[in-house]
């Protein structure tokens, strides 16, 4: 049994959920419209091109979370998980998983996108073991921080050690499967990278390191 590590957006999904997320709130009149959106654009370049700063994205995305009251939230959610998030998983990707399954591999996704949005996409998906970035929480609802370490870029690394020791879980043979050059870090540790439908710079490093390419959107 080997570990079998999924990267989320753009990977398992046929499009960026965090981004969508904020498309979303926007659509439906939940913020301000083109205040929003310019900043939910904006901060997606940024991540495309490798420079975002996570710590003030996470500020915007999650101060959504933090000016609406939980039992609204959760209406959201379900509203955007059917009509936002099924359409963007990808068959092929649902057969990956499978595939990993039946060969007795511990499954787990491992995403920048805070645990808001992606909990419930990791349980649609079937998997149980989820690492996000952790969207802070008080006993009446949600601060508008993050707590603890984003899961992004080498901070996917810090939290994944931290899980790996609680689980009694080693790296041995394990799989990475991403779409980013943000995730080159933890690539460069797994066993077997995969890069599944990369952007520019991490198809060029695929090729330069000779890493399995594959693609889960094309027939």
């Amino acid at each position: 049994m080997s570990l079998a590590i999924f990267d989320l957006d753009n990977t398992l999904l046929g499009g960026d959920s965090d981004h969508a997320w904020g498309e979303f709130l926007v659509k439906n009149k939940r913020v301000d419209a083109q205040w929003y959106q310019q900043k939910n654009d904006a901060f997606y370049q940024d991540y495309q091109q490798g420079n975002l700063d996570m710590h003030a994205y996470q500020n915007f995305v999650l101060s959504v979370l933090a000016a609406n009251p939980l039992d609204t939230l959760n209406r959201w959610s379900e509203q955007f998980l059917e009509d936002v998030v099924g359409p963007m998983i990808l068959p092929k990707g649902l057969e990956l998983i499978q595939r990993h399954r039946d060969q007795g591999d511990h499954l787990l996704i491992i995403t920048a996108t805070n645990d808001f949005i992606t909990a419930p996409i990791a349980k649609l998906l079937g998997i149980d073991d989820l690492i996000a970035t952790t969207a802070e929480r008080s006993e009446t609802g949600y601060t508008g921080k993050i707590f603890g370490t984003p899961s992004f870029q080498a901070g996917k690394i810090e939290r994944l050690n931290l899980w790996l020791k609680n689980k009694g879980i080693d790296m041995t043979g394990a799989w990475f499967y991403s779409d980013s050059h943000n995730d080159l870090p933890l690539l460069r540790l797994v066993d077997n990278p995969v890069a599944v439908d990369p952007d520019d710079i991490l198809k060029a490093k695929a090729q330069e390191n000779n890493w399995k390419i594959i693609s889960l959107r094309s027939n």
